[in-house]
């Protein structure tokens, strides 16, 4: 007779919140965040950016979901309770959306990051919690909290601090720290102009991921009494974090130790795509043959709102007018007519007509591309129609004058833009 197994010790991820960050603005993106957040943009072919850090949440056993918004937060609110609607109250599971809503007098808007949970505080506190998983809303990543709340509670850490090694070239976005030889952090500091180095690797930064795990009673106390600091600009990164640096009692986890790979995954895929460069890079890799990002990993898989659509289509097949994609991602509802797309990414319900040509285009949902258009290099924002016989990508300087162009060479395409065409 088979010896019982041991009783494994409860996850930490059931009793712990994820507190999501996701009122940015997103400025660098320029036009796609005209009218919606920075987690909100689309990703993928189906998914928003926030899907990645609340599936991570979600698959690593954390049931307990608040969401804080801000700035243009309608789409954003409408793809949560479209799509994370599935928290369910009698399973103790909860998804609260918290925008700024005048909760402390004086206050139309969070002041920052951890005033943001600290205006909350009575909403979440209620769920008898342990730990919280503050995290950021607009990463690319997969990544097991679960590894990070264990690593917590050894510790006996105040905080415990995600972070990634980065180009040193890069590190200037981000909160940049140095550790000991037992990963406790010695120094912090927010977006510095010169980051420095790492010890031994001079061309590398450690940078902050913008995810902390605190108990979270040790939280609410430590953001009463930030709120009460006149001199605090009540963020994470400038405030809460560099004091408990200074105290000596913040760790860093490195995202090594619990990023999830499938099998076809070889290293940790984070993706900061706060640019439209990054943005329509980081969608494109989507089409290598084996991408860095593994998007069909069932093991591991990003939750979303998945629309009712029919399957994607292809017509025409004469010399010329030929419906086909060739190492694309093409969504359900798409109708490639007679047209071609080549290393491209089709958000759901785009219609391509005949003799046009896509080449590393991405088209948000329900584009429209009229006959004989030649988009390349190429961002269409959602609902955008593409007249006939329109081109893109082939002409740099005639480029920049009629659409966003940035300094790698994307143009970034909205209504807007089209229409002042046909008005020229």
């Amino acid at each position: 007779m088979a010896e019982p197994r041991p009783h494994a010790a409860a996850p930490l991820a059931r009793t712990a919140l994820a507190f999501v960050l996701a009122g940015g603005r997103g400025t660098r993106l320029q036009d796609l965040t005209e009218r919606r957040a920075k987690p909100a943009v689309y990703f993928g072919g189906k998914s928003r950016i926030i899907d990645f850090a609340l599936s991570n949440a979600l698959n690593s056993g954390i049931r307990r979901v608040a969401v804080a918004t801000q700035y243009k937060a309608h789409s954003l609110i409408r793809h949560l309770q479209r799509g994370w609607s599935f928290l369910r109250p009698e399973r103790n599971e909860s998804l609260d959306i918290l925008p700024a809503s005048q909760r402390v007098p004086g206050r139309d808007l969070y002041l920052g990051t951890a005033d943001a949970i600290y205006q909350n505080i009575d909403i979440i506190a209620d769920y008898a919690l342990r730990h919280v998983v503050v995290l950021a809303g607009d990463h690319i990543y997969k990544m097991d909290y679960e590894v990070m709340l264990a690593q917590h509670a050894e510790s006996g850490a105040a905080v415990t601090v995600g972070c990634i090694t980065v180009p040193r070239a890069e590190a200037s976005g981000f909160g940049v720290m140095a550790v000991d030889e037992s990963d406790r952090i010695t120094a912090f500091v927010e977006k510095p102009a010169d980051p420095p180095g790492m010890p031994g690797d001079p061309g590398h930064s450690l940078a902050s991921m913008g995810i902390y795990v605190f108990d979270a009673d040790f939280l609410f106390a430590e953001l009463q009494r930030d709120a009460k600091d006149p001199a605090s600009s009540h963020d994470f990164g400038a405030d809460i974090i560099p004091r408990l640096v200074r105290q000596g009692r913040a760790v860093a986890h490195r995202f090594e130790d619990s990023c999830v790979r499938s099998g076809s995954e070889a290293g940790s895929y984070w993706r900061e795509v706060g640019t439209g460069d990054a943005y329509w890079r980081a969608n494109i890799d989507l089409t290598d043959v084996v991408p860095d990002l593994d998007l069909y990993d069932r093991a591991w898989p990003i939750w979303t709102h998945a629309e009712v659509t029919p399957p994607a289509k292809f017509v025409h097949d004469v010399a010329g007018r030929r419906g086909e994609a060739i190492s694309s991602l093409v969504s359900g509802g798409c109708i490639i007519s007679g047209a071609s797309a080549h290393r491209s990414l089709l958000f759901t319900g785009v219609h391509v007509h005949s003799f046009a040509k896509l080449e590393e285009a991405v088209l948000l949902p329900s584009v429209d591309v009229g006959q004989g258009a030649r988009l390349t290099k190429v961002v269409v924002d959602r609902g955008v129609r593409i007249p006939p016989g329109l081109v893109v990508g082939e002409d740099p300087v005639l480029d920049a004058v009629r659409f966003n162009r940035s300094e790698g060479g994307v143009c970034l395409i909205t209504q807007a833009m089209v229409d002042a065409l046909a008005r020229a």
